[in-house]
């Protein structure tokens, strides 16, 4: 067998990589069977940006995405009690997709998305608005990005970084940003997503009408804010208990089918 069949077998099961020395810098490759080149997907997993959730959760989504064509790139990062929070979450995931570039597995940089889901979704939405972030700014892309994004997903995501700061008095909001928006506002004007409008590709975000952690609110007022400043967003709302909040990374469930039918039409339009 040959090395390079040997490495398509290794990647196809699933292969770690470190972006960093800390133990949590770290991504988990997984290719789909034939050799490419094929799409991306950037995954974040959420959990209240806080230690004890890590990128496991995001396996089922994954395993759908692959058998549909898509390798998985599904990073863990530094969080609120591991050495994470500002500006280290941010720096984390940042280097992680950045370290795709130097990835050798087949994998097509022309066309590359990512895709969040609770504080994932933020973390997502916020990668894909890097480009726009002034100089010296944790994530800001310095010249020509090593990694262009295409597309963007927030499932249930906190889109509003101020907004779950008030609603949460503080909660995991602050332990993300080290205080409030108006004590830290330079930091909010960078990391939240909704201060960030619009993103300069598309972006789809589906959100449970009746979720129970991360009120559907967020993803109604930035789809608002970004098609009034012209940009290019759609908002899946999904009723019932097809709509709570882990619900979206099941592979079987109403979040991640709208999921599925926004990338197929995408690739058709771009196809």
């Amino acid at each position: 067998m040959t090395r390079r069949r040997v490495l398509l077998d290794l990647l196809r099961r699933g292969r770690t990589f470190s972006y960093g020395s800390d133990r949590s810098q770290r991504a988990d490759l997984r290719v789909p069977a034939g050799v490419g080149p094929h799409p991306v997907m950037v995954v974040i997993h959420g959990g209240s940006w806080q230690a004890r959730y890590g990128r496991i959760v995001m396996r089922g989504v994954i395993s759908d995405l692959v058998s549909r064509g898509w390798a998985s790139w599904n990073i863990e990062y530094r969080r609120v009690g591991n050495g994470g929070g500002w500006p280290a979450t941010f720096e984390d995931v940042a280097l992680a997709i950045d370290h795709l570039a130097g990835v050798d597995a087949s994998l097509d940089l022309d066309r590359v998305s990512v895709l969040g889901h609770s504080a994932g979704g933020h973390l997502a939405l916020w990668a894909a608005g890097r480009d726009g972030l002034p100089a010296g700014a944790p994530g800001a892309i310095a010249g020509r990005p090593r990694v262009l994004l295409r597309r963007a997903i927030s499932l249930a995501g906190v889109c509003d970084l101020a907004g779950g700061y008030r609603e949460w008095r503080g909660g995991a909001v602050r332990a993300l940003m080290g205080g409030s928006p108006l004590r830290l506002p330079q930091r909010y004007a960078v990391a939240d997503p909704l201060a960030n409008v619009p993103l300069r590709m598309p972006a789809l975000l589906v959100h449970g009408v009746l979720d129970e952690t991360v009120s559907v609110r967020h993803s109604r007022d930035y789809a608002r804010a970004a098609l009034a400043a012209g940009g290019a967003v759609e908002l899946v709302e999904i009723e019932g208990r097809g709509g709570r909040h882990r619900a979206h990374i099941d592979p079987r469930g109403a979040g991640w089918a709208a999921v599925t039918r926004w990338l197929a039409a995408q690739e058709q339009h771009r196809g």
